[in-house]
């Protein structure tokens, strides 16, 4: 098999064009011929020095055959070998007629071609990568050490993975489990004989042992990583219960990041080293003070002397930061100061990780303790701009239509209604309100006696506060005691915290942080640090696949590999009996493109041929 270039000529002009052909020499009568097995158009621009690549791999899929020294493909050689020959079987391979059971031709080498069958479909791609990630970590290992025995440690490790590849409850976890996922085979444990039970147990074993766990755990990811324990990012995200909760004494009404209103809370805390790795998870009421957490968990990480610490604006607070400085802590903190200002006269440019444009300029306090990084940004004041606007347009209209509603029939017109009113579309402004004088008027002059007074218009005047995001969008102050670092470092050091927000967006979409269904509370924790032992492996997966240029998130990760499948393919013999052979299916290009990042098996789970009868 080979590729052919053609030139030809069209035949109204006579401009010549360029054709390739995939072309295959045959033997017929005894004579060699060549036929087209398919015609590839005119575009084809995979360069010459991997025809003969592209060619063997396609040979491999038409016939079946694997060389006996298989080299990797490049990613494009692949993708075009797997186009190809699904054309080229669509187009050119012959139909197998029906036939009787007593003709010999319906069995091919003695196997009943007809009834040939696949059975026991089950996904393998994601589960190979998200046990990968379990184990480059050593988390058996580290469960071993804790006294976990081999049964619990398959099963622990079957629910984080769990937790990575089909996000849900224990119930959800099982039925995954036992009826669509191969991980039972990677692990070589069958989960149909195992009741649900046993995940929500092996969640109480876990929760027990957390501290030693997580501590254990990050130690081993330090090694492997070879990561310097330098930084910790410190932040708070909640989630909702499903329930009533009146068995969790940490499920309390807050504020909740997903205007769950209606539902209780529980609140998680994570400390991050700057590769995005958890150091420490503490669980707290759903009620809790972001900024009074901050001690509880820094104290007991071991950190030495000098660790720098990045918090955002919620943790923040004057005595948070006095407690760092006392306890030898540096920090770059997001200011919580209310007014905001900005010299252009003073300010720099520097260019971001993404190179976009950056304004800065930086001053010290006189007593030389702390420096202030103020940031100017054309894309965050253009995204301030636009949030501000639309809440200051909303405001007006609501404004306007309460003072046209004035002159119509049958519209509230009492004076204290309008003024209630208007107070709570104060409330709900977002903080626009305070950039309007409003006037409402009333009719005290014209009224009848004993009957109440009535407002016959409400008037505005928009007047910015300045110092406000209404006058200075995009401008922001950093705050830290590092005085050592230029201004591009410390703003690099602040933008972790943006990573630090993709970890709770990960943990909530994509590992099913949300909702929790548990109404007890260790067994609502044991949710929780499930969820963060599955980030530990997820990001340990992205961590290495980062390094080989692949930034894909994991949702789009798990998705790829959701079509790699393991299956029985059963071929009935002329003998009666039956073969059996249980494999994966051959990976496709973006399934190889991951496996090879990682460098593990591109056939998870090997190959098992038996029959029946013996």
């Amino acid at each position: 098999m080979y590729i052919r270039k053609t030139t030809t000529s069209k035949r109204a002009d006579g401009t010549r064009y360029e054709t390739y052909r995939i072309v295959e020499s045959v033997r017929i009568g005894g004579k060699s011929s060549k036929i087209t097995l398919l015609s590839i158009g005119a575009t084809f621009d995979l360069d010459r020095s991997l025809w003969k690549q592209l060619c063997q791999k396609i040979e491999e899929i038409l016939y079946g055959k694997q060389p006996l020294f298989p080299l990797e493909a490049p990613p494009e050689v692949e993708q075009y070998a797997e186009q190809f020959a699904a054309l080229i079987l669509a187009r050119r391979a012959v139909p197998v007629t029906e036939s009787s059971a007593e003709n010999p031709d319906r069995y091919i080498d003695g196997v009943d071609s007809f009834e040939a069958d696949l059975l026991h479909l089950r996904s393998v791609g994601g589960e190979h990568v998200g046990l990968h990630g379990a184990l480059s970590i050593g988390l058996p290992e580290v469960l071993m050490g804790v006294g976990f025995n081999q049964t619990q440690i398959a099963t622990a490790l079957a629910s984080i993975v769990g937790r990575m590849i089909n996000p849900g409850s224990e119930e959800a976890t099982w039925n995954w489990l036992t009826k669509r996922s191969a991980l039972g085979e990677l692990l070589d444990v069958d989960f149909s004989q195992m009741s649900v039970m046993r995940l929500h147990r092996i969640s109480d074993d876990l929760v027990e042992h957390r501290e030693t766990i997580e501590a254990a755990l990050f130690g081993q990811i330090r090694t492997v990583f070879a990561l310097e324990e330098t930084i910790a990012l410190v932040d708070l995200t909640n989630t909702y219960f499903e329930g009533s909760m009146k068995k969790n004494s940490k499920a309390k009404r807050g504020v909740s990041k997903e205007k769950r209103k209606d539902a209780p809370l529980m609140t998680l805390g994570l400390v991050l080293d700057g590769s995005g790795f958890v150091k420490r998870s503490r669980v707290f009421a759903g009620n809790v003070s972001e900024a009074s957490t901050v001690q509880e968990m820094l104290e007991g990480l071991g950190a030495p002397e000098n660790s720098l610490v990045v918090m955002d604006r919620g943790t923040a607070t004057q005595e948070t930061i006095d407690w760092l400085v006392s306890h030898k802590y540096r920090y770059v903190v997001m200011s919580r100061e209310k007014v905001r200002t900005f010299d252009m006269d003073k300010a720099q440019t520097i260019l971001t990780a993404q190179q976009q444009e950056l304004k800065v300029y930086s001053e010290i306090n006189e007593e030389q303790t702390e420096l202030r990084l103020y940031c100017y940004s054309e894309m965050r004041a253009a995204k301030e701009n636009g949030i501000t606007d639309r809440f200051m347009q909303n405001f007006e209209e609501a404004l306007t239509r309460l003072h046209e509603g004035l002159s119509k029939p049958r519209t509230q017109k009492d004076l204290d209604r309008i003024l209630q009113r208007i107070g709570r579309l104060q409330e709900r402004s977002r903080g626009v309100s305070q950039h309007y004088n409003i006037t409402v008027t009333d009719n005290a002059a014209t009224k009848a006696p004993n009957k109440p007074l009535q407002a016959t218009g409400v008037y505005f005047e928009k007047k910015p506060v300045q110092g406000s995001m209404a006058t200075h969008p995009g401008v922001y102050c950093i705050r830290t005691n590092a005085l050592e670092f230029d201004n591009k470092t410390l703003w690099g050091y602040y933008a972790m915290l943006n990573d630090l927000e993709a970890v709770f967006r990960s943990l909530k979409s994509e590992l099913g942080l949300r909702p929790v269904y548990h109404q007890t509370e260790d067994r609502a924790e044991g949710h929780l640090f499930i969820t963060v032992l599955a980030y530990q492996c997820v990001q340990a997966i992205r961590y290495k696949l980062k390094a080989r240029g692949m930034h894909q998130s994991w949702r789009t990760i798990r998705e790829d590999l959701s079509t790699h499948q393991r299956a029985t393919i059963t071929f009935p013999q002329r003998c009666g009996a039956a073969l059996h052979v249980r494999r994966a299916s051959r990976p496709e290009v973006r399934h190889q493109e991951i496996y090879n990042a990682l460098n593990i098996t591109h056939r998870p789970g090997g190959i098992i041929r038996t029959r029946f009868p013996q």
